[in-house]
């Protein structure tokens, strides 16, 4: 028997013909989750994090630039790319996983986890502003009511979210703790609304020249707020951004330190590590800071409370003082500050003596 020529299921010999050959063959097409049908709104919670309303107004933000003109090849609604990318940032599994969960293949998870970043990452401006002269009273109260801390109108910290490693430039985004990442620079306020972001610097960028090469930096010399910002050891003593005590030398230093962390330590939800290069990371990043507040002005729990302990103080790649008199401005401030609530200490003690 000739080994090339095609053989019937009975063991004859026979030819390929053309017509058989040109056979049309119908595509099958895997039944796709249909998550607003099949899931309850606390099930939904569980799996996106956010509930029914939420994710059709997601939908309406980005349908603009995701909706297709035609429903040809089974092509995905704007709903079911939100789906695909929400469940990737909750899970930060991989593509293949979400993929078999969701009912697409695993370049299709790829494809509208790039679209929908990139979708959401423009509506940034939008919907990340620093607070007016209006919100700025309100802020200064939540935050007192949250750390006793007078006269704070947001705190400022660098996070890093680790990436694998980059095909180019490597080494620039080795971190202090010899990881890749990208160190991204966030200011929030007393709600955990993310007011501002610089998301771009590889992680070998100390936080001190993140903050001086910022267009926020740049702003708020020219224009002094009305309040300060609270940060880490890392940052310089300014005017506007007040910093601990580095060794607390008496009980009402400390008690300072205290409430200076208990207002900063509400941290920022981010992803522990992205299989990306540095450009789709940062989309990513960016696309989590508007979903984050989206979720958080819609009352949505994203994550949990937690209290840092103060951070050990690392020396400080940059100068503590960018100008001259920086430093000396910004003790003048934080000493105002401290005395404060060092009378509110000492009528504290008094109470309790009653």
């Amino acid at each position: 028997v000739d080994r090339d020529r095609p053989v019937d299921l009975q063991g004859h010999e026979g030819r390929s013909t053309s017509k058989q050959s040109n056979r049309y063959h119908q595509r099958v097409y895997v039944e796709r989750a249909q998550p607003l049908e099949q899931y309850t709104t606390e099930e939904l919670y569980a799996r996106f994090r956010v509930g029914n309303t939420d994710i059709k107004y997601i939908a309406d933000l980005v349908r603009p630039k995701l909706q297709r003109r035609t429903r040809r090849s089974h092509s995905l609604s704007v709903e079911q790319q939100v789906f695909i990318d929400l469940r990737f940032y909750v899970s930060g599994t991989f593509y293949q996983v979400v993929g078999d969960n969701i009912g697409v293949d695993k370049s299709t998870v790829s494809d509208v986890v790039k679209a929908v970043s990139i979708a959401l990452a423009s509506l940034l401006n939008q919907l990340v502003s620093f607070p007016n002269d209006v919100q700025v009273a309100q802020t200064k109260h939540k935050f007192f009511t949250l750390g006793n801390m007078p006269n704070t109108i947001g705190v400022i910290d660098c996070t890093h979210v680790h990436i694998q490693a980059p095909h180019e430039r490597d080494w620039e985004y080795i971190n202090r703790k010899g990881r890749r990442s990208i160190n991204i620079q966030l200011v929030g306020d007393a709600d955990l609304i993310i007011t501002n972001c610089v998301v771009k610097w590889p992680g070998s960028v100390h936080d001190a020249r993140i903050l001086r090469e910022s267009a926020l930096y740049r702003e708020l010399q020219t224009n002094r707020p009305h309040g300060i910002i609270l940060g880490d050891s890392a940052y310089p003593l300014l005017p506007w951004l007040i910093t601990p005590f580095l060794a607390a030398s008496t009980p009402v230093q400390a008690h300072f330190n205290t409430a200076h962390c208990k207002t900063r330590c509400r941290r920022f939800a981010c992803l522990n590590y992205l299989r990306v290069e540095p450009q789709g990371a940062c989309n990513i990043i960016l696309a989590c800071i508007v979903l984050h507040s989206i979720a958080t002005r819609c009352n949505v729990p994203l994550c949990d409370d937690v209290y840092d302990a103060p951070e050990p103080f690392e020396e400080p790649d940059q100068p503590l003082a960018f100008c001259q008199n920086e430093g000396l401005s910004g003790r003048i401030v934080r000493d105002v500050s401290f005395k404060f609530l060092l009378s509110h200490f000492y009528n504290f003690c008094f109470d309790c003596l009653k």
